[in-house]
């Protein structure tokens, strides 16, 4: 299918006849054409009430709309994509940091990425909304809290007649959404699928599909995991980035709550329970179409995992894509495919279209760089949560674990250097793994790893990470790119203005030759043995059990290949260190890896032998130069 689109007016004539005929619009063979133009297409700001108030004063949100103008003129109503982000000012949006730009009259020009490019020519409006506290709305940034939810769903409101806007942001004269038909398909990357994800928890009527890209499912696993801390930062920080400074300086109250309520201890509080979407997934009523990149250590992939596995459980339509990229979009590493099949998502779920994409299969996995498979389901059928048993220095093999093993943090080291020496003894970690592989073995979904552990230290944090070991060509997602390189070129994807060209920068595939790679990781505080919501000090030599909640992947290692669990304390880049420096002693027989196996118990082979240490083998290759965290 083509998707470098023009605008062929004479099929568009075709489509819509002479004066006085039956209106068509714009659905010909299975899906909407780009029949209608850009050009002049209607360009306007609204600012909505979103019912919350700030310091006394009511809080408006802005959204700019870019609709085609043949629809109104014909009494014809249409759907809407509709972005909510807090980047339109300050940072931009996609490959090329795109922000909003206006007239001297301040009516919009520029709609950052490609929703308006390809998607108003045929029929659809885009509408792009400025969250509470930033660009041209009111209010103050409260990082996925109640007011951007509320600012975000007010415009779905609106859209639905449930909610008022206004013509300038001081009030002016009310504008109704009379073009719209009621039907809202939010989209974003990041912070902006973050907002998909908890206005789709709202369960508010009129929203569609939501189609969250690498987006957060829970702040506190942002922030924290298991009572150990990612990032030394807060949400207030966070809030600082994307604020004016003015705006910053009359939220104090807002940025102190923002501080106080994410303690670096790790505890659970009801500032994350007020920001938890997983927890109202049963709220949802959008289809959801999740897009994520399995190395993204920005945004984790804890948060696609849990919300997929609640909507699972609610029976919300799902259809999931994911890469072997880093913090990055689709349209910069599968772009001709993602705009087709976007195309067909929002055809489908907002115009009616019965295109058959919800009947295609539910998972595209990328296996390689640029090379692609399918499921039917995901996670894959005949998965199986498989119980794999632990003894010194083996993975696999045996009906029991035995034995003990021990390691000193050393907060110098981390993932990749683990694995770069996973056939030499260290005293920073400990190493189970099988022999090589007789055949592929598939992991898809989530696993676990219970371990009774004590510390020599009142404090500890532990790691677990599940390496491939052997040769493969990966995208190398530590890079700048995240696994992406930009070109010069450009192409284009709808159609443009001089204000707006529709015209993106080119990318390709950075990749990069490994001898392990780590796909699957953990993270926890000890001290968080007892519940998330109060950590306490160790007591030196006593065995604590607690289980590590596993990243969920879906990869396949090869034959001739070995699956290996590494066991360590700080994962250096990944979480911050404990405030002492702990040897920690694991009892393999009170401890329990489980692994979300395809083919369950027969999958990994049996018969498994320890080996010996190589203890002079030169380290493996691995991805270094791990980028720090943006959440754009």
């Amino acid at each position: 299918m083509a998707v470098i689109a023009t605008v062929l007016f004479a099929f568009a004539a075709a489509l819509l006849g002479p004066v006085g005929t039956a209106w068509a619009g714009s659905v010909h063979n299975g899906a909407s054409q780009p029949v209608y133009s850009y050009t002049d297409a209607i360009r306007e700001s609204v600012w909505v009430d979103t019912g919350t108030v700030v310091d006394g004063a009511p809080v408006r949100v802005a959204a700019d709309i870019i609709r085609p103008r043949e629809p109104a003129a014909h009494g014809r109503r249409i759907p809407v994509i509709m972005d909510a982000s807090p980047y339109y000012s300050c940072c931009g949006r996609g490959n090329e940091s795109q922000v909003k730009t206006y007239d001297a009259n301040g009516q919009p020009v520029q709609f950052p990425l490609y929703y308006d490019n390809y998607f108003v020519p045929r029929g659809y409006a885009v509408v792009l909304v400025d969250l509470a506290g930033t660009n041209r709305s009111d209010g103050c940034e409260d990082v996925g809290g109640p007011l951007e939810v509320a600012g975000a769903k007010s415009v779905i409101d609106w859209i639905n007649g449930r909610a008022t806007a206004h013509s300038s942001r001081t009030g002016g004269t009310e504008v109704k959404a009379s073009w719209a038909d009621g039907s809202v398909g939010m989209i974003g990357k990041s912070w902006d699928g973050t907002i998909a994800n908890g206005v789709a928890a709202t369960g508010v009527d009129g929203l569609k599909t939501i189609v969250p890209i690498s987006a957060i499912s829970s702040w506190y696993d942002y922030y924290r995991s298991q009572g150990a801390p990612l990032y030394p930062g807060t949400p207030a920080d966070l809030a600082g980035y994307v604020e004016d400074p003015a705006t910053t300086a009359r939220c104090a109250t807002t940025q102190g709550e923002l501080a106080a309520g994410a303690p670096y201890s790790g505890d659970w509080t009801s500032f994350w329970q007020q920001r938890d979407y997983v927890a109202n997934a049963d709220k949802v009523k959008a289809s959801v179409f999740v897009v994520h990149g399995q190395q993204d250590l920005n945004v984790r992939t804890v948060h696609f995992g849990q919300w997929w596995d609640a909507l699972a459980a609610r029976g919300v339509p799902r259809k999931i894509w994911l890469s072997q990229t880093g913090h990055v979009d689709p349209f910069d590493y599968r772009r001709s495919a993602w705009v087709d099949t976007l195309h067909g998502w929002f055809d489908h779920y907002l115009m009616g279209v019965d295109n058959g994409i919800d009947r295609q299969p539910m998972a595209d996995i990328e296996r390689a760089p640029d090379q692609w498979s399918t499921d039917a389901k995901w996670p894959a059928p005949g998965t199986r949560l498989t119980t794999v048993h632990l003894n010194p220095g083996t993975l696999g093999g045996s009906s029991t674990n035995s034995g003990t093993t021990a390691f000193t943090d050393d907060p110098s080291r981390d993932e990749n250097a683990w694995a770069a020496d996973v056939d030499r003894s260290t005293p920073d970690k400990t190493v189970f793994s099988t022999r090589a592989l007789d055949h592929d073995v598939r992991m898809s979904g989530s696993g676990d790893l219970t371990l009774t552990v004590g510390s020599s230290t009142t404090s500890a944090h532990l790691s677990a990470v599940l390496v491939d070991i052997g040769p493969a060509a990966i995208r190398n997602y530590l890079g700048s790119g995240e696994g992406i390189s930009t070109l010069t070129t450009r192409s284009c994807w709808g159609e443009g203005t001089p204000g707006d060209t529709g015209c993106f920068l080119d990318t390709a595939a950075d990749t990069s030759q490994v001898g392990a790679t780590v796909f699957s990781r953990g993270w926890i505080d000890l001290g968080h043995y007892a519940s998330l919501d109060h950590g306490r000090p160790l007591t030196p030599g006593t065995p604590y059990r607690m289980t590590v909640h596993l990243s969920p992947t879906d990869h396949v290692v090869p034959a001739g290949h070995r699956l290996a669990l590494i066991v360590a304390g700080t994962d250096n880049g990944l979480i911050d260190p404990p405030d002492t420096k702990p040897t920690l002693t694991v009892d393999l027989s009170h401890s329990e890896l489980r692994l979300p196996l395809v083919g369950g118990t027969g999958a990994l082979p049996a018969g498994q032998q320890p080996r010996a240490a190589a203890s002079q083998a030169a380290p493996l290759a691995v991805l270094t130069g791990r980028q720090p965290a943006d959440l754009r």
